[in-house]
């Protein structure tokens, strides 16, 4: 059966320049070495993208940015769910115009215990006020961060109600089980690892893909890795590059991982103003920094 979105999805970092907003230009630079690398799209706008700390224009003038500078609107997963479902609807209204089809939509996140059918409608408002075919939703299940988990039976209704809208999700909650159950439990559904070291197990039990943060710094590995999983004749190679995932996943989490992430970056492209974080994310300190690039 095909998935889509299929593939390695960069959960790609957002560079600030000195007043602390989006670097439009060094954005796309990053988007296209990221292409370049192997990455079949850049899900911008997300968690590692300090996406909440940007205001609906910031986003949108993003998301404008790319597409401008030639950035296939295929190739862009944004992510358009906030709090407020009007400001959902219209972030997700504005990729739509831009030719951006696939969106990575995380559930309201402010109040918490919501029921199911609570969920369940917050989604299915959205969809039914955007009325536009072509969208394609993918889930983003994070409960550790958002406090909002994404039941099974909620997909369930959101997939019956809506066919072929709700394409994916995105699991970011580093359960691997709950991952392969999401496989087994909704064939067609595209499930996308959303911690770097789980798409590998994941491919090998029928997943996706993958959504993940050090893609920013390992993307030709994790595309290795999603190409050749299953041949035999690589498996040294594809052991060699997961090792290399792990060991640069381990590294960016030893300390805050934006900032981590943020850090290693800057080393690897050579620009000091990666390292600039959106309050009340702050960098790493010197000693921190020293440590990390040290190890």
């Amino acid at each position: 059966m095909s998935l889509a979105p299929s593939g390695v999805f960069s959960a790609a970092l957002t560079p600030l320049d000195a007043d602390l907003a989006p670097d439009h230009a060094r954005f796309v630079k990053h988007a296209r070495r990221l292409l370049e690398e192997g990455c079949d799209g850049i899900a911008m706008l997300g968690t590692t993208g300090e996406a909440n700390s940007f205001s609906s224009s910031e986003r949108m003038a993003l998301l404008d940015a790319a597409v401008e500078a030639g950035i296939a609107p295929a190739a862009l997963l944004p992510g358009t769910g906030v709090a407020a479902l009007t400001e959902t609807v219209a972030l997700t209204r504005h990729a739509l115009s831009r030719g951006v089809s696939t969106v990575v939509m995380l559930p309201p996140f402010y109040y918490k215990d919501v029921s199911e059918d609570g969920l369940f409608a917050a989604y299915a408002e959205t969809v039914t006020r955007i009325a536009d075919t072509r969208l394609r939703v993918v889930l983003y299940h994070i409960p550790q961060v958002s406090a909002v988990p994404i039941p099974f039976a909620v997909i369930h209704r959101l997939r019956a109600a809506f066919p072929g809208t709700f394409a994916g999700i995105k699991d970011s909650a580093g359960k691997l089980d709950h991952m392969v159950a999401l496989v087994k439990e909704f064939p067609g559904l595209a499930v996308l690892a959303g911690a770097d070291p789980l798409l590998l197990p994941l491919m090998q039990q029928g997943g996706a893909g993958c959504i993940t943060a050090t893609s920013n710094l390992v993307a030709a590995d994790l595309a290795f890795v999603f190409r050749h999983f299953a041949d035999p004749a690589r498996a040294e190679e594809v052991a060699a590059a997961q090792a290399r995932i792990v060991a640069k996943r381990e590294q960016a989490s030893r300390f805050a991982q934006m900032a981590s992430l943020k850090a290693l970056l800057a080393q690897k492209d050579g620009h000091e103003g990666w390292k600039r974080l959106r309050p009340p994310l702050l960098p790493l300190t010197p000693a921190e920094e020293a440590a990390l690039l040290a190890r």
